[in-house]
């Protein structure tokens, strides 16, 4: 199949795959047996494999052209997205927006909630000053709430990349998607959050995929 490389962290050794089939492929350095470039956008061939990609090959005539080179020298050579704990945040609500496939480590589920929060508090924060400068301190000040708006239009915003990382989460763990719903049951859906953040992952594969790079054993 063909497809084209969407993302590669050398750090971590992780990367996925846009295939033809509109379906996103997870692979890791391995995985690539002709020194295909890992960026962003490079054509490439592989072997899908219930979400994952082996035997991947690039196909672009520049590097078909090119003598061959070791995967690992090509990856060092490519730059590379830092994992750091805003990186995660910004690869769950951009890269990953849309993705209910494959998993999610522990790492990645606890950096978008730290992240998500600490931006939430800000922005209410913003919000309740506004409010105070619009409505004033006086009894018969107006009462307005615009000042929340853009904390109300954050959370709508990244409503759906949570409940993707949610889903992909609770793949790591080796559970179905489908338990998402029970999120959304007030009490139960906090305290499973929390037990969900705390589970270790999945070792080795399971239906969803390989298990995430980085996860220590």
């Amino acid at each position: 199949m063909q497809g084209a490389v969407l993302h590669y962290d050398k750090d971590q050794d992780y990367g996925y795959i846009n295939g033809v089939d509109g379906k996103r492929y997870f692979f890791v350095l391995n995985d690539v047996t002709q020194g295909a470039a890992l960026v962003s956008g490079t054509l490439v061939e592989f072997q899908p494999d219930d979400g994952t990609a082996h035997n991947i090959v690039a196909v672009n005539s520049t590097t078909a052209s090119s003598p061959p080179r070791q995967p690992g020298r090509t990856a060092e050579n490519q730059p590379t997205r830092s994992t750091g704990l805003w990186a995660y945040f910004r690869n769950t609500v951009s890269v990953n927006y849309f993705n209910f496939n494959g998993r999610a480590r522990r790492k990645e589920f606890w950096a978008f909630w730290l992240c998500f929060n600490l931006v939430l508090v800000a922005l209410l924060g913003f919000g309740i000053l506004v409010n105070l400068a619009i409505n004033g301190f006086g009894i018969n000040a107006g009462r307005t709430s615009i000042g929340l708006l853009p904390a109300a239009v954050f959370v709508l915003a990244f409503g759906l990349p949570w409940i993707a990382l949610t889903v992909r989460r609770l793949h790591d763990v080796g559970l179905s998607g489908w338990f998402v719903l029970l999120c959304f049951i007030p009490v139960i859906g906090g305290a499973g959050l929390l037990v969900l953040g705390l589970v270790p992952s999945h070792l080795g594969e399971n239906p969803w995929g390989r298990m995430p790079a980085g996860v220590r054993v």
